[in-house]
């Protein structure tokens, strides 16, 4: 992320002289997601330095949340930013200015080579399809790439074609496919801070799965959520028959959790008819 970092906030500058140089929206556009995506990896890196901390008598589970709300900031910004690209495609439809194409196509490639490093730095040291801190910031560099390839495919309508109009077009084209993904980086996050089982989660299964211990009678107060990112955790109360052996029901109980769903944070309050409590709000 470090790499990607470096990288990311040099084409950046390079992207936002070069549009001003050529006149170029999609340039222009590119160096705004770019700025965006530099604050946003600074945000994820600080993120991974939080949840490194150990948990407090204030923050009994760590700080582990704090990548997911980074994320979350990582999501929005995408979608603002490319709302404002499409504003201002809208703007320049009216009246394409001239651009300087051959010009606007060499530093549009020079910024896709970056963002293919960054993006293989990003897939061969981090885990970008489950941590969704790591997706978020792995995203905006897709998106930077997007905005590059269309760069060089509105560079080369311009200078075969004269179409200056294909500048603000592809710019709304690429602001699409960002929106797409930063969509579903928000729908995530915000899934985990309402504390939503993890989509990889059948909560009815789970539920069976219990049911089915020998010895168990009914399970209640079931509750399972994602702390963060690979981290999920499960709650649950497992009403049991009078005779039955508390202990091994409990072990066989977080032993299944952990193999078949792998929830290794479980917390499972065994009960006998005597004892069960009454109803809870949740």
């Amino acid at each position: 992320m470090t790499i990607a970092l470096i990288i990311t906030s040099g084409i950046m500058f390079l992207e936002f002289f070069g549009g001003l140089f050529t006149n170029s929206l999609a340039l222009l556009s590119d160096s705004g997601h770019m700025l965006s995506d530099t604050a946003s990896l600074l945000l994820s890196l600080i993120a991974i330095r939080f949840a490194s901390k150990p948990a407090s008598a204030a923050k009994t589970y760590g700080f582990y949340r704090f990548e997911i709300l980074a994320a979350l900031f990582n999501g929005v910004t995408l979608v603002l930013i490319a709302a404002v690209i499409i504003y201002e495609a809208y703007e320049r439809l009216k009246h394409p200015p001239q651009v300087a194409g051959g010009a606007m196509m060499a530093i549009a490639l020079v910024g896709l080579l970056a963002n293919v490093a960054s993006a293989w730095a990003l897939m061969r040291q981090g885990d970008v399809k489950n941590n969704v801190n790591l997706r978020s910031a792995y995203l905006h560099v897709i998106g930077d790439a997007l905005g590059s390839v269309g760069a060089i495919a509105a560079g080369l309508l311009m200078t075969a074609f004269s179409w200056y109009w294909a500048d603000p077009i592809i710019s709304v084209l690429v602001s699409l496919l960002i929106l797409r993904g930063a969509f579903g980086v928000v729908k995530h996050c915000v899934n985990i801070l309402m504390e939503g089982a993890p989509p990889h989660v059948d909560a009815n299964q789970v539920r069976e799965t219990l049911e089915r211990i020998p010895g168990v009678i009914d399970v209640h107060d079931l509750h399972i959520w994602t702390i963060s990112s690979g981290l999920d955790s499960l709650s649950g109360h497992l009403l049991v028959e009078s005779e039955a052996d508390c202990q091994t029901i409990l072990r066989q109980a977080v032993s299944k959790m952990e193999k078949q769903f792998h929830i290794s944070h479980v917390t499972i309050q065994i009960e006998k008819s005597e004892d069960m409590h009454q109803p809870m709000k949740v």
